[in-house]
């Protein structure tokens, strides 16, 4: 290797973090078991003294399951996943997150445009973040995904994070960025399928009355879609997301259940969208899909192989996309939804005070 691609070679690793993996070697940082916290950056880094974490529904859901919902239990090991692993990274869902924090320093040659005391929001997973909480978690109460805590986190150059907007409670926010890739994608895609159908087309959307739902429906009908359907579990969210008008239509069904997604939705979707936090729901969306559709997966529990091997059992021939949480100019097109579309912000409120109340 010439002195050249070597010196490219330890930039592009610096960029992406590779001097921060612990174990095992030559892995990048979201596929490391143990990533280094240490507080001192390097001259393209940057420090945040963290504020509060957002965990991902998938693995929030996880955790409250496998401890029979014990606030005290999901405490314990949230902590022990970051104390023993540099980041908080589910080692069962294989996601995390994201987090709120203050700029405590950035180096000089930080591409990320960020100042000491910005107060951000991470836009790049908690499952590649160094991390390090100092607090013992000791302010949160075990019951929702939000956790105030005290620490801190460490950017890379290839990182991405938003200043956060003085308009908006921070808690509320940070929700909204969690999920800010899905109505950005969403909008691409079905923008995409209206200028190939030469219409706008029908978009369904599973699990609509969620976060990542709300904003998908809305971006949608933005973006041209003719008719909008959202798919939900019970009937307290079917009468929650009806009250909003954010879908043309709203129908029930269970999401693992791929006969009862066909149905409930009629006809097939041109684009559908899946924004359910539990594993299972890969049959019905293929299923749900009409022949040259698109399924876009934003959900962490999804099964890519069940998902592939569905779509092959089922002769269904729709793209099917990976969501991957990133679409240029996504904070700023969520951000927008939530301020202008009163239905969106009336259940994300909702669902904080549900979480609350739990």
């Amino acid at each position: 290797m010439s002195s050249r691609t070597s010196r490219e070679a330890s930039v592009i690793g610096t960029e992406v973090g590779l001097h921060r993996v612990l174990e095992p070697e030559g892995v990048l940082p979201q596929a490391a078991l143990r990533l280094d916290p240490d507080p001192r950056i390097r001259p393209d880094e940057v420090r945040v003294r963290v504020e509060r974490l957002n965990l991902d529904a998938a693995s929030y859901r996880q955790l409250r399951t496998a401890h029979g919902g014990d606030p005290d239990a999901i405490r314990r090991e949230v902590l022990g996943i970051i104390t023993s692993r540099g980041k908080m990274h589910n080692p069962v869902t294989g996601s995390g997150g994201m987090l709120v924090g203050v700029v405590d320093e950035a180096g000089p040659r930080s591409p990320l445009g960020l100042r000491a005391g910005d107060r951000v929001a991470t836009l790049v997973s908690l499952t590649l973040t160094p991390l390090a909480v100092d607090d013992g978690l000791e302010r949160w109460d075990g019951r929702s995904e939000q956790v105030p805590t005290s620490g801190h986190a460490i950017l890379f150059a290839r990182s991405i994070a938003a200043v956060l907007p003085g308009d908006l409670p921070v808690p509320l926010a940070l929700s909204v960025m969690d999920v800010c890739g899905a109505p950005a994608l969403t909008r691409r895609v079905v923008g995409q399928a209206a200028s190939r159908l030469g219409r706008g087309p029908v978009v369904a959307v599973l699990g609509a009355a969620g976060k990542s739902g709300s904003l998908s429906l809305a971006a949608a009908r933005r973006a041209g879609a003719a008719a909008t359907v959202g798919l939900v579990p019970t009937v307290e969210e079917e009468r929650r997301l009806a009250a909003t008008g954010l879908a043309d239509r709203v129908v029930r069904a269970d999401a693992r259940d791929p006969v009862a997604v066909a149905r409930a939705l009629g006809e097939p979707a041109d684009v559908t969208v899946v924004c359910v936090d539990v594993p299972g729901c890969e049959h019905g969306a293929i299923l749900g899909t009409a022949p040259g559709g698109t399924v876009v997966f934003f959900s962490m529990a999804t099964s890519f192989p069940a998902a592939a091997l569905g779509a092959e059992g089922l002769a269904a021939d729709v793209t099917m996309l990976v969501g991957n949480g990133y679409v240029p100019g996504h904070a700023e097109l969520a951000l927008d939804l939530l301020r202008t579309e009163p239905g969106i912000r009336s259940l994300f409120t909702a669902r904080d005070e549900r979480d609350s109340a739990q």
